[in-house]
């Protein structure tokens, strides 16, 4: 039972850490805690997610599509604060520049945006409407699934760099210092299992897309190793904005698979 509890105790962690959700206070707070709860980032992005395709099917009953998927993205920013946003940002100022290792960790560090940062704000942020309007307008019940899922799936992606790579910025400031540590290959298989329960619950529900859901695999998989070679080259590891960031491109990249296959298929 204590178990059980503690797991409890640890997803509420993780949702208070990624959104401005509020907990029980019972929950309680001890640092080792921001570690451990890893495990469960994509279940918290099971619930962004979720809010975010709420917000999408009740607007897509009142408005455009256009509109809803712009409610639907400022519901996922308000309820997370933009975190991930944010780390995506300074990771294409402070790695968008020829710059050095030592250079680009100093850009990082600064919580002025620059023009790389507001230049890949207005791309991601432009390229996820894109794809969300496509799917809402090919198949509004694919868009709330592929929603939900992208959210869940890219919440994993952090998880496995942070258990493939070290953490390369200074320890002392890092915003998200304590989640700043390896993660072992039990939180990762945890992490991942969450992922597959939600593909086969969509699979289950929805058979005929499954070969989207491969798709997303793929495409998520594909993006998270990219970000991981990238990082590994650029910084010799990651840091608390590198991990938002590779949240952000596998988020797109899932998208972008699913809008590549129904604009094939159609």
């Amino acid at each position: 039972m204590r178990f059980f509890s503690h797991q409890i105790r640890l997803f509420f962690i993780a949702l208070q850490f990624f959104t401005r959700w509020p907990v029980p206070a019972w929950v309680g707070f001890e640092p080792a805690w921001l570690q451990q709860c890893a495990r469960y980032f994509p279940v918290v992005g099971t619930v962004v997610g979720g809010v975010a395709a709420l917000v999408l099917w009740v607007a897509s009953w009142i408005w455009s599509p256009a509109v809803a998927v712009g409610l639907s993205l400022a519901a996922s920013v308000v309820l997370t604060g933009g975190f991930h946003e944010d780390g995506w940002a300074d990771t294409c100022d402070g790695l968008g520049g020829a710059v050095s290792r030592e250079k680009a960790l100093l850009i990082m560090k600064d919580s002025r945006i620059g023009s790389y940062g507001a230049l890949g704000l207005v791309l991601m942020l432009g390229l996820k409407a894109a794809c969300l309007i496509a799917l809402l307008e090919s198949d509004p019940m694919l868009a709330l699934w592929a929603t939900v899922w992208a959210h869940t799936a890219s919440r994993a992606a952090p998880v496995a760099l942070m258990h493939a790579l070290p953490y390369a910025g200074d320890a002392e400031h890092a915003k998200a210092k304590p989640l700043a540590t390896q993660a072992n290959g039990a939180t990762l298989s945890v992490a991942l299992a969450w992922v597959l329960l939600l593909s086969g619950a969509v699979a289950w529900l929805a058979p005929r897309e499954v070969p989207l859901l491969c798709a997303g695999w793929v495409a998520a998989g594909g993006a998270t190793l990219a970000m991981q070679a990238w990082l590994e080259m650029r910084l010799g590891g990651y840091t608390g904005d590198n991990l938002g960031a590779t949240q952000q491109v596998t988020e797109l990249v899932s998208l972008l698979s699913f809008a590549a296959l129904i604009n094939y298929s159609g």
